[in-house]
């Protein structure tokens, strides 16, 4: 009876894994034979998983490749006993040689707990020899602090990975005789942190206490690594729409923000690489969207919607700000069916925008809202945190 209740529910996993996939366009397919195994595990719903751009980013990294086969996982609440399976080939982690976590908020964390454990694998990386897969964490929340993961994965990227791929994956596909040999080889890699190697307590360093922190990777040039949307399905947030990341970083500091701390220098792509981009992207989709810390912040914003427009393309944005805000932009929102136009102010009084570094003056917050009724906008959200 419980093999049987075991086959069911393992059935009822493939077979969902295979339904989510009929619906994607774009998906990629690899064999195994020859190349480097990697589940990239996202410790959330597919829903939620599938509109983060970065997460798209990394899968098109790692597949470009031809010695790496690279597929999605995702958390789900599942039965006891179901276990995980990636969506491209449902295979066990467990067959995986890398899992390769990405997370973007620290609540995500018990998420992936919760996958290992589906998965059979020990939380603890002293718990883990060989025969089970390398852990690896990378995201935004992970370059700020990696230090709450510190005894779970094995090892962190800090900062951007587009140029920290290659030389991550020759060095996974060397033939090491064990695990500990791995994570030195790893640990020498600018960017990487390794805690075994470094120790506890001595700050994100690999080796003595007297070696340098462990640096934080960034590109200079954007339109090398082009990012947009890879899989498309109608089961995300941003379904009906091709994604197109359009700067990285901010130049602001706002004191409560990460991506202004974790994410600088500012870096734009160019007009034309997005406008290239944009024309593959409008074959899938005709809706594209902007995404950044801070769109309106872009330097080229008119150009770039004036552009997209003539295209034919409708437009959408991840972030506005209060001021700068573009007539050009905001008009091109609601050409394109923009039912909200959502700002930040986030602090009630000059006062306490002045203290958080936000600068944003109460006459531009009302000028905001009257170019939001002067282009038929209906609802006009804002965004505040309390408690400051």
């Amino acid at each position: 009876m419980v093999l049987l209740y075991t086959k069911m529910t393992r059935w009822k996993t493939v077979a969902e894994a295979r339904r989510i996939l009929e619906q994607e366009t774009g998906t990629i397919y690899k064999d195994w034979g020859g190349k480097l195994p990697v589940a990239l595990a996202y410790p959330n719903t597919y829903y939620v998983g599938m509109s983060s751009l970065g997460l798209q980013a990394v899968y098109r990294l790692f597949n470009q490749r031809p010695d790496v086969v690279c597929e999605r996982v995702f958390w789900t609440e599942r039965d006891k006993g179901e276990g995980l399976v990636s969506l491209e080939s449902q295979r066990p982690l467990a067959e995986f040689r890398v899992l390769a976590f990405s997370f973007a908020y620290e609540l995500d964390y018990f998420n992936a707990l919760e996958m290992l454990r589906q998965a059979g694998i020990p939380l603890l990386a002293g718990e883990r020899d060989e025969g089970y897969p390398l852990l690896i964490a990378g995201g935004p929340a992970v370059t700020a602090n990696p230090a709450p993961l510190a005894d779970l994965f094995d090892a962190f990227v800090i900062g951007e990975a587009e140029e920290l791929i290659p030389t991550l994956v020759e060095t996974l596909q060397a033939d090491l005789d064990d695990k500990r040999r791995t994570l030195e080889a790893l640990a020498a890699i600018p960017g990487i942190y390794v805690p075994v190697v470094a120790g506890r307590g001595e700050g994100v360093r690999n080796g003595d206490p007297s070696a340098p922190l462990v640096k934080r990777q960034w590109i200079g040039d954007l339109d090398a690594y082009p990012t947009a949307s890879v899989v498309l399905t109608g089961d995300t947030e941003f379904g009906d729409m091709y994604l197109l990341e359009i700067a990285r970083g901010c130049k602001r500091g706002c004191r409560f923000c990460l991506t202004g701390h974790t994410g600088r220098p500012l870096r734009e792509r160019s007009v034309e690489a997005l406008l290239h981009q944009a024309r593959e992207g409008l074959k899938h989709r005709d809706k594209i969207g902007l995404v950044g810390a801070a769109v309106s912040d872009y330097s080229r914003i008119d150009e770039l919607v004036t552009g997209l427009r003539e295209m034919g393309a409708r437009i959408s944005v991840s972030s506005l700000r209060v001021a700068p805000l573009s007539e050009t932009l905001v008009k091109s929102l609601a050409e394109s069916g923009s039912q909200t136009l959502t700002l930040a102010p986030e602090a009630g009084s000059e006062r306490l925008r002045a203290l958080i570094r936000k600068g944003i003056s109460t006459d531009e917050v009302m000028g905001a809202a009257d170019l939001a009724a002067r282009y038929d906008f209906p609802r006009l959200k804002l965004y505040f945190m309390l408690g400051l």
